[in-house]
């Protein structure tokens, strides 16, 4: 099969599969889930953003087992390194948290953050204006940075964004 028939094969099942995602009998099919899983691994694996984004969400929430877990983590860092504002911000909320193999780090939740408000996401900047203001783990309080993520979180707020 050539590949941009493969493409396209791969682009229509994530189509499909993307628009059973919201029919909740669907989800409750073990084979249909499967195969709509097995459309976003596909098209995630092919470098699609956002598929690499909504399917490592999934993975994360939802998969099961570590192993799961860190494939969700990898396709978040993939897509958010490829401009994905939603998973960086994740990505940003997973490094503050921590988990049992690694201690939480702000700093990473800082970079992960900084490439969300690039992206135009949301909540970034307040998150950020939270972060400095109270201080975390491996990053001092810093009144003056929490001002100006502060200030930019009211103008997008504004602004609509």
């Amino acid at each position: 099969m050539s590949r941009w028939l493969w493409q396209l094969r791969a682009q229509l099942g994530y189509w499909l599969a993307r628009r059973l995602f919201h029919w909740p009998a669907a989800l409750r099919q073990p084979r249909l889930w499967q195969w709509m899983q097995g459309q976003y691994g596909r098209m995630a694996n092919l470098g699609d953003t956002r598929a690499q984004s909504f399917y490592g969400h999934i993975l994360l929430f939802r998969g099961q087992g570590l192993g799961a877990r860190e494939e969700g983590l990898r396709l978040l860092r993939l897509a958010a390194n490829g401009g994905d504002g939603k998973a960086a911000y994740q990505l940003g909320v997973q490094s503050l948290q921590g988990d049992t193999r690694q201690a939480p780090d702000a700093m990473q939740a800082v970079r992960w953050w900084e490439m969300a408000l690039a992206a135009g996401h949301p909540l970034a900047a307040s998150r950020l204006s939270q972060l400095y203001r109270e201080g975390a783990c491996g990053l001092e309080p810093d009144a003056q940075t929490a001002e100006r993520y502060a200030a930019m979180a009211q103008h997008g707020a504004r602004s609509g964004h």
